[in-house]
């Protein structure tokens, strides 16, 4: 079963507590990952948005996608090292930081499980 996620290689991630037809043998803690978005490629962004379509920032959207993409990356490594072949239950979540919301935090977390054959 491929990952919603794209290349998290032969990790199954999961939004759902179950996966269905693959009971958790092991429950192996919760696993997370964090990036940090700077102050320069943040206002960068901001001060590209004149390429709005729609209402819409490819750039913005560019910037978002690959945050997220390497916090659920760092989630799943951590759940490999623990020996867990899915992490299930897991939250993704976007905090605006710093003085004048000049940073972006992408944060995940699950419950990194070993899922029966």
């Amino acid at each position: 079963m491929a990952s919603p996620w794209g290349s998290s290689r032969d990790m199954i991630v999961s939004t759902t507590p179950t996966v269905e037809g693959r009971p958790a043998k092991e429950y192996l803690g919760v696993v997370t990952g964090e990036v940090i978005v700077g102050a320069n490629l943040f206002r960068d962004i901001f001060a590209s948005i004149t390429d709005l379509v729609g209402g819409r920032s490819g750039k913005y959207e560019e910037v978002l996608a690959r945050a997220r993409k390497e916090a659920i990356e760092e989630m799943t490594e951590e759940a490999r090292r623990l020996g867990g072949n899915a992490v299930i239950g897991v939250d993704i979540d976007y905090e605006v930081l710093g003085q004048n919301g000049s940073m972006l935090m992408v944060s995940v977390s699950g419950t990194a499980v070993r899922l029966s054959d």
